[in-house]
Formats: C-alpha cells, sequence, structure tokens
C-alpha cells in the first residue's frame, strides 16, 4: 500500500536504530517498565502491592495489544487511559494498582526523558565516528598546501588537513553540549498533577520521605543516578529541557551545514570531491556531471533542523502555570524528527568524510595560479635587502600586480607577475633569485604541528573514552 503519506525521515533518511527509538514498541515497552518500576518501588515502600503482582507485569512487558488500545482510545479519547486497560487487560491480577497514584504525564514525560538520553547516546557515537573519520583525512593531507579563502577570495595558504581541523573543532564542541545535556538531564519523576505529590503523600499517610524515595528508586531502575529527577515541577517537566535539546541538535546541524557547503564550493573547484559510485548518475539531462549530492541532502537536512529548533523554545514560552496541552502535538512533531534528521545527517556526513577525494593535482594548479601573488611579500623583503626602497617598490609591484590580474581577467591568459618584477631593474634580482620563492610549503605557516597537535591534543583522548563507538564501524554509501 502507497496511498498514504510517509516521512522521508523514516522512509529514506534516518537509520533503524533510530527509528526504533521513536517508534510505538519502544514508547509503549517504555511505558511499561516505568509501570513496573512505579510499583515495584511502591512495594518496597510499604504499599500492598505484591511480588506476584510484578511478576505478572514483567510477563507482559514486551506485549502490546495495540488493537486493544485503540479500541479503548477511541471509547475513552485518551491514550494513557487506553494502554492501561490494555495493558491490564493481559495483568488482571496487576490491574488494580498499574498507574497507582500516577497522572499521565508519569510515563509521556518520563519516556521523553529516556528517548532523548538513548537518542542523544546514538548521536554522541555518531558524531565521534565522523570525527574518527575525519580524523584520519586530516593526518593525511595535514602537509599539503592549499589555497585559503577570505570573503571567498584566495588569501594565505593553508593545508588541506588544516582546513578539516576546522570543521573538525566544531563537531568537538558540539559533542561537547550533547555529553553536557547527557550529564544534566533529568527524570521528570512522580510529582502528580500540578507537581506537589500530593496523591503519593496520601498513598504514603503523610511521610514525605518515602514520597522522596519513589523519585528515587524509579530513577535508578530506568537509568539514571538517584538524584537525575527534577527538584520541582509543575505537572511536567520544564519543556526548556526540549528546547535545550533541540539547540544542541541545531548546533549539529549547523557544523554539518558549513562541512557540506565548503564541500560543494570545493566540488565545483573540482579540488576536493564527495564519493561517487561506478554506476551513480549526476543529472537526468546531463550525464557528464558529477553533483554533490550528499553534500546537499545534509544541508537540506540541516536547514530543516535549525528552522525546527525553534519549535521547543516556542512551546517553553507559552506553558500556562503548571502546564498547558498545546505542547503535546507539536513536541511529537519536532523531537522526535530533530532526532531522525540528526540522525540522518551524521549518516551522510560519516560517509562522506570517509571517502573524500582528493585532486592534488588541480589544487596545485589552483596555488601556481595564485602563488605569484603571495610570493610578492618575501620578493619585496629581498629586494630591500639588497639595497632597494621598500616603499618604491611596493608601488613597483602594486603597478606589476595590477597588470597581471589584468592579463589573467581581461585577456584570459597566465599569470606573467613575477616575469615582469624579474625584468625590472629597480628590483636588482634575478630570475633564479625570484623563483625561489614558489615552494607553497613555505606559505602554510605551522598548519602541520596545529594539525599534529589538535589531532594528539583534542581528538585522541575523545577516541579512546568513546572506542567502543569506533569498534568493528564502517561508514556506507548512503543512497
Amino acid at each position: 500500500m502507497k496511498d498514504t503519506y510517509e516521512s522521508p525521515l523514516a522512509s529514506r533518511y534516518a537509520s533503524r536504530e533510530m527509528l526504533y527509538l521513536f517508534s510505538p514498541d519502544k514508547k509503549f515497552t517504555t511505558w511499561h517498565r516505568l509501570w513496573i518500576a512505579l510499583a515495584r518501588a511502591e512495594m518496597e515502600l510499604g504499599l500492598p502491592i505484591t511480588q506476584a503482582q510484578i511478576d505478572e507485569m514483567e510477563r507482559e512487558r514486551d506485549h502490546i495489544d495495540y488493537d486493544l488500545a485503540a479500541q479503548k482510545e477511541k471509547e475513552l479519547r485518551h491514550d494513557v487511559m487506553a494502554h492501561i486497560h490494555a495493558y491490564g487487560a493481559h495483568c488482571p491480577n496487576a490491574m488494580p494498582i498499574i498507574h497507582l497514584g500516577a497522572t499521565s504525564c508519569y510515563v509521556g514525560d518520563n519516556t521523553d526523558v529516556i528517548l532523548m538520553k538513548e537518542g542523544l547516546i546514538l548521536i554522541r557515537d555518531k558524531l565521534v565516528r565522523v570525527l574518527a573519520s575525519l580524523a584520519k583525512f586530516a593526518d593525511q593531507y595535514k602537509a599539503l598546501p592549499t589555497l585559503g579563502y577570505t570573503h571567498y577570495q584566495a588569501a594565505q595558504m593553508v593545508t588541506v588537513g588544516k582546513r578539516a581541523t576546522l570543521w573538525m573543532n566544531e563537531l568537538l564542541s558540539d559533542l561537547e553540549e550533547v555529553e553536557y545535556r547527557l550529564d544534566h538531564l533529568k527524570l521528570l519523576g512522580c510529582k502528580g498533577t500540578t507537581g506537589t505529590q500530593a496523591s503519593f503523600l496520601e498513598l504514603f499517610a503523610g511521610d514525605q520521605e518515602k514520597v522522596r524515595q519513589l523519585d528515587r528508586k524509579i530513577a535508578v531502575e530506568m537509568g539514571f543516578g538517584p538524584d537525575q529527577v527534577q527538584p520541582v515541577t509543575g505537572q511536567t517537566y520544564s519543556r526548556k529541557v526540549d528546547a535545550a535539546i533541540l539547540a544542541t541538535l541545531s548546533g549539529i546541524a549547523q557544523s554539518a551545514h558549513k562541512f557540506a557547503t565548503d564541500l560543494r564550493l570545493l566540488c565545483h573547484m573540482k579540488e576536493i570531491e564527495e564519493p561517487f559510485e561506478k554506476h551513480q548518475v549526476g543529472s537526468s539531462a546531463m550525464p557528464y556531471k558529477r553533483n554533490p549530492m550528499r553534500s546537499e541532502r545534509i544541508c537540506a537536512l540541516a536547514r530543516y533542523v535549525m528552522a525546527d529548533s525553534l519549535n521547543p523554545a516556542m512551546t517553553a514560552s507559552v506553558q500556562w502555570f503548571e502546564r498547558t496541552l498545546d505542547d503535546s502535538a507539536n513536541k511529537r512533531i519536532s523531537v522526535s524528527e530533530a532526532f531522525l534528521a540528526v540522525d540522518a545527517i551524521l549518516n551522510l556526513y560519516e560517509n562522506v568524510a570517509s571517502n573524500l577525494v582528493v585532486h592534488e593535482k588541480v589544487i596545485a594548479k589552483h596555488i601556481q595560479e595564485e602563488l605569484p601573488f603571495m610570493a610578492t611579500e618575501n620578493i619585496l623583503m629581498d629586494a630591500v635587502k639588497a639595497g632597494g626602497d621598500r616603499q618604491a617598490l611596493h608601488e613597483r609591484i602594486r603597478t606589476h600586480s595590477l597588470a597581471a590580474g589584468s592579463r589573467v581577467k581581461d585577456e584570459g591568459k597566465d599569470n606573467d607577475l613575477l616575469e615582469r618584477i624579474a625584468a625590472d631593474p629597480a628590483f636588482g634580482l634575478t630570475r633564479e633569485q625570484i623563483l625561489r620563492h614558489l615552494d607553497p610549503a613555505d606559505y602554510i605557516g605551522c598548519c602541520p604541528e596545529q594539525v599534529e597537535r589538535f589531532l594528539r591534543d583534542c581528538i585522541q583522548p575523545v577516541l579512546e573514552k568513546y572506542a567502543g563507538a569506533l569498534a568493528g564501524h564502517s561508514a556506507e554509501i548512503m543512497v
């Protein structure tokens, strides 16, 4: 059946692991786990709940009766109550104590936090893999000179590897943001309808310490630290949590867009290209074309994520008092799709970074077109050392540069600047003395050492810390 809309994020772009994370199966089995954690904690804190009831819930933990849930939701118009009835139908002995004292946000909000945590871990590992791919590339080309650009005009030279460290440094910042979010992410816990925990205080006969322990026990069972629970909330956790996480995802999208845009420009110059498969078609009309479609897709998805990150920011700003429900429909779409899109972006990024094609002779040709202009400063210094007048020689170089530039741009001829300078007696230099300034390696400054230091001090510790993310992994070609 292909007569119903399907999201391209699901059908074309995101990985199976991220798609599963935001699937109904993952969502509702997490609801079941939360109900089990609640019942277990309540039993341990003295409520009349039996181990047999918990065992029954455990047996049915991964069984979701979607048909019955859909039937009940149509009847009750409430998704959480529908799933309580569907779960309880298969756990008849436990049915009376499922969701005891809780409000819908107990399963809804806590599940959202758990999914975002697991999603951030997937994103973190993919960031590490991209960094590993770029690290190999940067090290391989750390000393290969290439034209640097400011304002997209040729400037002082850099190296191909040094430019890659700029891409990596932004991703490193993104990784630190992800780590921060993971370290500071907290569950909602059990806060009740307005965040007062009044229903749980009633269940525990006014024992506030047991109410506090309930939060802590559930957090530990769900994979969080005992103190990784929001200290105060309304009915929901603050939607600023969603806004902060999507801001982090937006940051990754920004970094990826920068990389992909640089690569698209490099592809145009034919200096560096993304992978192109043997039978890949660049254009349906122009068979000679080799379009940077992966980089273009990264940019397209990145723009979507950057725009999408505004959704939770606006939602957070209009949550009235202890809660409103205008967050629900929005966050179901905005949060999941941000994760799916960033997942797709990093899949593409890793594939491209692992298979970059460098055309060294084209790079060298472009350098030679601009190197005469760059060499003039060193030539000027030599001429002054030989007794020349710095100001007069500066004016001579300016005049010769304009004439050579006109020859290149207006006549389409080679750059003859150095020949003009060699023929000018004011400089007092031979052609051989001038040409010795044409080694590109003399103009790359500290680039090789900067790359080595950055890889050693900044990247290697990350790759060692997250070695598990790299084990047995290789980037696949993306369709």
